[in-house]
């Protein structure tokens, strides 16, 4: 992977493939840039795609303390070594990444999310602030085992996967990112669509959620849509938080090539 310098001085590793206009794909919690290696392939026949690993994971550096406006430095410098005006698809925590990193000044084209984690409400998550203590307190005690274990309650995995999980290979890339569990929790601070800041979005928008996925998770999503000025949304049928690839791809490559000739052309 090659190197870029965010704002502060960490290392920030990216990956660039593929000819045509730019689009960073921003992995969501637990993530690394290998795992958007097969959504990469599909797109790079159409696009520059560039995948990077986030702030303190993989091959990236981890200069302290966090702030969410580092985050978004991070993927300022990647988005300029795209070819600066860039496209953005986030998953799940990427995509609250990506919004929040718009909001904040980042030139944006076209922007794609799947299923930022918000809260629908204006209360966000009332136990907020009780998780993230507790989440904390597990990482200061060195229990990266446990910090997963929890955010993976959190989202709704059942306690005999994450028991099977445990004894699978991928546990321990897990563990090696559990840290970065608090930077998502930073990032999305009390869990609630924050409407102000999202109304100054200017990118046309694409909120996608799954057929198959939670009652909330729709919910949220039908919110963020509303909350964004340029921004439609559109269901996946048959399609949970663990989106298919090769299901996603053409509806990335619809949205960023048909849009951007719209764009062009207006």
């Amino acid at each position: 992977m090659d190197k870029t310098l965010s704002r502060d001085g960490t290392s920030i590793a990216y990956r660039r493939r593929g000819d045509g206009p730019p689009v960073v794909l921003v992995g969501g919690a637990l993530g690394t840039a290998a795992d958007e290696e097969p959504l990469a392939a599909l797109l790079a026949p159409r696009f520059t795609v560039v995948t990077y690993d986030r702030r303190g994971r993989g091959s990236s550096g981890d200069s302290g303390p966090y702030a969410v406006r580092r985050e978004i430095e991070d993927l300022a410098a990647v988005a300029a070594r795209a070819g600066g005006r860039v496209s953005l698809f986030g998953m799940l925590s990427g995509g609250a990444l990506a919004l929040e990193a718009h909001a904040a000044g980042l030139p944006v084209d076209l922007l794609a999310v799947y299923e930022p984690p918000y809260t629908p409400g204006p209360a966000g998550r009332p136990d907020a602030s009780r998780h993230t203590a507790l989440l904390h307190r597990l990482l200061a005690a060195g229990d990266r085992a446990g910090a997963v274990a929890l955010h993976l309650a959190r989202t709704g995995v059942p306690e005999a996967t994450v028991a099977r999980m445990r004894r699978a290979p991928l546990w321990r890339g897990l563990e090696a990112v559990a840290h970065t569990l608090a930077y998502d929790e930073a990032l999305l601070g009390d869990g609630a669509v924050p409407v102000g800041r999202f109304a100054s979005l200017t990118a046309r928008t694409l909120v996608v959620t799954g057929g198959f996925s939670t009652p909330q998770a729709h919910e949220t999503t039908l919110a963020l849509a509303a909350a964004v000025p340029r921004a439609r949304h559109r269901t996946l049928t048959g399609q949970t938080s663990e989106l298919a690839p090769h299901v996603i791809a053409p509806v990335l490559e619809d949205f960023f090539a048909r849009d951007s000739f719209l764009r062009t052309a207006s």
